[in-house]
């Protein structure tokens, strides 16, 4: 694969309106986990995980090339991926944070590979670091899943224009609401 060099045209694209722009996408929030060395958690808040594969099963998520936990994470060579619930923002902001514990208050278990599991998260994902790409400002990283089991269900954290929220289902709308949106 041949790696093009930037253009004129991407040069000229203010990077306050490209996050703007992508910000009328809402995504998803998850926080990814390991055990450093003597058994400190680690974690990171990302927006940007995504399936990359059914066989072999793969996800991905993309870190930022400056993040301090992304090393450490990387180091553990093994991660899981906790979706956290609707209800569960103090739980990101806590683990998104540059506190030196990250983790005061907040209760978690081991995954079958070792990894964090956030209590009360929707789901995680069980996985071996499986490959690292570089994508300017961003890494992309690939883990191999090992386990995953949706652990309360319910509604994930979305963030959505620079907010925390979160989504509902049209199917579990009231039909009042479902003949609202669809006109």
């Amino acid at each position: 694969m041949t790696l093009q060099a930037p253009s004129p045209e991407t040069d000229l694209i203010d990077p306050k309106r490209f996050r703007q722009v992508l910000g009328q996408y809402p995504t998803g929030v998850c926080v990814v986990t390991a055990l450093q060395a003597h058994d400190q958690p680690a974690a990171m808040v990302v927006g940007s995980f995504t399936s990359a594969s059914l066989d072999p099963p793969l996800v991905a998520f993309l870190p930022d090339r400056s993040s301090a936990s992304w090393p450490k994470i990387q180091q553990a060579g093994k991660f899981c991926v906790n979706i956290l619930g609707a209800d569960q923002e103090d739980v990101c902001r806590r683990l998104a944070s540059k506190a030196a514990d990250k983790f005061e208050g907040t209760a978690y278990r081991l995954s079958p590979l070792g990894s964090p599991i956030i209590e009360h998260s929707v789901a995680w994902v069980d996985c071996d670091l499986h490959a690292v790409h570089e994508a300017g400002d961003h890494y992309i990283v690939v883990g191999r899943v090992h386990d995953l089991e949706i652990e309360q269900g319910g509604l994930p954290l979305v963030f959505f224009q620079g907010s925390y929220g979160q989504f509902t289902p049209l199917g579990l709308a009231s039909p009042l609401e479902r003949s609202a949106t669809s006109v």
